[in-house]
């Protein structure tokens, strides 16, 4: 079954105004990051996870990288992460319980984290470095995941897991849904394969589309840095305790609203400081 993803009232609900609680109720995201002159996106993902609902987001860097990162961030906390053991040692702490990697990381550093994150079993989102750097040998990331990660490959990411899906998408012998499912279907996975026609799948067939195209296109978001806060969007909703299919497609939805509603000018930075007022438009 495929669904279009539009303003539903199951969207809508998901979004639902919160009860007052404790910041932890609404969950406690880890961003990690790369090491000096590297954190920008991370720090993009963990805003964006933030400002979507997260009770509290941590992005986690090199030792060497805490100065800079300290000097842009307030609300979002910081800790340093030397190895991956002290993150297999963090997610012993049930309150961590969802996590980004992937913008910003750097190739070595995916090499490292990404089985740690995976080992901790919580709802994850893999992008960029975290993808990339397993180019020539995607079957150990297929091995280590599970189906509460999601994916957010473009299409040159997706060409380097997926080399012959992406041919046969090339060659129009495959739809972007078809290549999603297939690819899902491959790695234990939700796959969400970027693009302004967005196709979501699950490893059991489940498939949605998300068009930005017509009168919901937001060509604004042909920039830098937007692929790393839909990241954290997503992050932050299954902090939040969305489920990972549900948070990859109301987070797509969002990712668009908020760019359609700020419009010409967009840099990545607007993008999740616009989420409130696509919040407050849906009443929510």
């Amino acid at each position: 079954m495929i669904h279009q993803i539009t303003l539903t009232e199951e969207l809508r609900a998901s979004l639902a105004k919160r009860e007052a609680a404790h910041k932890y109720d609404y969950g406690h995201a880890l961003v990690l990051s790369g090491g000096m002159g590297r954190g920008g996106a991370a720090r993009l993902a963990a805003r964006a996870a933030l400002r979507v609902g997260a009770g509290l987001v941590t992005l986690l860097c090199p030792q060497a990288a805490l100065p800079e990162n300290a000097a842009h961030l307030d609300a979002v906390m910081l800790q340093a992460l030397p190895d991956s053991y002290s993150l297999r040692g963090l997610l012993t702490d049930p309150r961590h319980n969802a996590l980004c990697l992937g913008p910003g990381l750097g190739l070595p550093r995916a090499l490292e984290m990404v089985p740690a994150a995976l080992w901790g079993h919580r709802p994850t989102v893999l992008d960029a470095d975290a993808l990339s750097t397993w180019e020539n040998d995607p079957g150990p990331l297929f091995h280590a995941l599970h189906d509460q990660v999601v994916i957010t490959p473009h299409l040159g990411e997706f060409t380097r897991l997926f080399p012959d899906l992406a041919e046969a998408l090339k060659e129009d012998a495959l739809t972007r849904i078809e290549a999603a499912r297939h690819a899902a279907d491959r790695a234990g996975c939700i796959v969400l394969l970027k693009g302004h026609e967005t196709a979501i799948a699950t490893p059991t067939g489940e498939a949605a589309l998300h068009l930005a195209t017509g009168a919901q296109s937001a060509p604004w978001l042909a920039t830098a840095g937007a692929g790393d806060v839909l990241a954290g969007i997503i992050t932050g909703l299954m902090a939040r305790g969305l489920a990972p299919f549900e948070a990859a497609c109301t987070g797509s939805w969002l990712h668009a609203q908020a760019a359609r509603s700020f419009g010409p000018g967009l840099i990545a930075e607007d993008l999740p400081e616009e989420l409130p007022k696509v919040f407050r438009a849906l009443q929510l």
